[in-house]
């Protein structure tokens, strides 16, 4: 690596710890670790649910996905489009609201126990072990990003960056908690986007234009230029499905819940939003044109950097697909911006990282330890277990991705099936229907949750191949509607319901 893209870098790297070290100091009890005292401006809660939704997946993993499969994998970035339009508008006041008048929840299992007046605090345990298991699996998606980052930008064997890129991300969650993760996703959710529009325009002028682009690609494979040949139903309805799950991402839907009122939430999601449309298709764009570009350049010097170039059926190759925006970054830009590319790759993968450490530690400290374990608990005791079950959960997400053969996407799709069937539709019946009772809500939760599993997990081809999100959701919310109305809200549910209610139309 050049010596000016080290020290950008390295500069980068020091300015997120101290933004660690800095919101320590703020950071006085478990509200604030987890969920920063619900001071978030518009601006900083919109780029950071869109940093931390996105992650390593998207510089990385969707890019990827259209260098080998073409505009076909662009169906996947209209589904999560409007998904995440949906969730800003249908999800994110009423949670606000709801979690607040709801004995101030701040955390999903805290809201939902508080939601369904459940004493037995049977729905608070399934859903913090929902989120331990999948969060672990999602955790390593973006472990696995980062060391593909470290072992393609610094020469390091794979094992090597991924204990380097894990001691980075895990210091400032460590030291700031939400406060940290919040203005740092604030930070590196402008880099990406600012780098995603860049990259894709300044390779598409060196190649000569979007005509020669486009025809450098379907030269090589004309299939990439369709998004409907060679995709079945099924293919498209998957990818689609992939907007189903925002609705039940932990680390997405806390953003609502720390605004600081009901109030910004439209200018929040005009911001949102925008930075989501902007951000995949600039993903899109850059693995699109990648194809075309790493085909008719001169790209040697990327062996310098540990990236492999093959030749299939004579047409230049990358070996790994999802390395293809840091093969832009060496070969387009001056090593100081190299080093700014590269800091906003490991934005991306850090700004989702950090999120999920951070639910996952507030599900071990406020969902076990304080409500079955310690009831007595004082704040600064369950701040350092927030702290140490980060620790714990960051070494068991960095063994399962050690395997150096990971792909982000397929880990991240299994974690976001989890997530999203297990919590959708439980979520949106919680905030829009009055009779949905505690049974309705775990039975959804555990019947969701299983069929991601068995699906995904034991289940394969014909119908079989549909993505697992899709019937997870579904039969969740069969199950809830069912067992609902075979039984009625706990005493007092209503009434807390229309008090929410009622706080929405003041």
């Amino acid at each position: 690596m050049d010596q000016a893209t080290l020290v950008t870098f390295m500069v980068y790297l020091l300015g997120i710890l101290l933004i660690g070290v800095i919101m320590y100091r703020m950071t006085n009890n478990l509200s604030d670790y987890v969920l920063g005292g619900r001071k978030l401006g518009p601006g900083v809660a919109a780029l950071s649910a869109g940093a931390s939704d996105m992650s390593g997946w998207l510089l990385l993993g969707l890019p990827g996905a259209v260098y080998a499969a073409g505009l076909a994998e662009a169906w996947m970035a209209i589904g999560l489009s409007i998904g995440a339009y949906l969730n800003w508008q249908i999800v994110a006041k009423r949670l606000r609201v709801y979690t607040e008048v709801s004995n101030n929840a701040i955390t999903i299992p805290d809201f939902l126990e508080n939601r369904f007046k459940d004493h037995s605090h049977i729905l608070r345990v399934i859903s913090a072990l929902v989120i331990l298991l999948f969060f672990t699996f999602y955790t390593s998606s973006g472990m696995v990003a980062g060391a593909k980052l470290f072992e393609a930008s610094f020469g390091l064997e794979y094992q090597a960056a991924l204990w380097i890129g894990t001691l980075v991300v895990v210091s400032y969650t460590l030291l700031g908690g939400f406060l940290a993760v919040a203005w740092t996703d604030f930070i590196q959710g402008s880099l990406m986007l600012i780098t995603l529009i860049v990259v894709p325009i300044i390779a598409i002028n060196q190649m000569g234009g979007w005509d020669t682009a486009v025809q450098a690609v379907g030269d090589i494979s004309p299939g990439h230029l369709n998004m409907i040949e060679g995709v079945g139903m099924l293919a498209i309805i998957s990818s689609l499905a992939w907007g189903l799950g925002y609705f039940g991402q932990p680390h997405i839907i806390v953003r609502f819940m720390a605004l600081r009122s009901p109030k910004d939430v439209p200018k929040a999601r005009f911001i949102g939003t925008t930075w989501m449309v902007l951000g995949l298709y600039g993903a899109i764009f850059t693995g699109f044109v990648g194809l075309a570009f790493i085909s008719t350049q001169d790209v040697s010097v990327l062996g310098e950097y540990g990236i492999t170039v093959v030749m299939d059926n004579g047409v230049q190759m990358l070996d790994d697909p999802e390395k293809i925006f840091i093969a832009f970054s060496q070969l387009l830009f001056h090593p100081v911006i190299a080093g700014i590319l590269l800091a906003a790759i490991l934005s991306a993968i850090m700004s989702t990282i950090d999120s999920q450490l951070l639910v996952s530690s507030s599900a071990v400290a406020e969902d076990f330890y304080k409500a079955i374990f310690r009831r007595a608990a004082t704040d600064k005791e369950l701040v350092w277990v927030g702290r140490l079950a980060t620790l714990v959960i960051a070494l068991i997400a960095a063994v399962i991705a050690m395997n150096p053969e990971s792909s982000v996407l397929e880990l991240v799709s299994y974690a976001w099936a989890g997530f999203g069937a297990a919590f959708g539709p439980t979520i949106l019946l919680a905030l829009f229907w009055k009779r949905f009772t505690r049974n309705g809500a775990f039975a959804g939760i555990l019947a969701g949750a299983l069929t991601v599993i068995i699906w995904g997990g034991i289940l394969s081809g014909g119908v079989f191949d549909l993505y697992e999100i899709a019937p997870g959701f579904l039969l969740n919310l069969i199950v809830a509607v069912l067992v609902s109305m075979a039984g009625k809200p706990s005493t007092g549910v209503a009434e807390e319901y229309d008090e929410a209610v009622a706080k929405l139309n003041d």
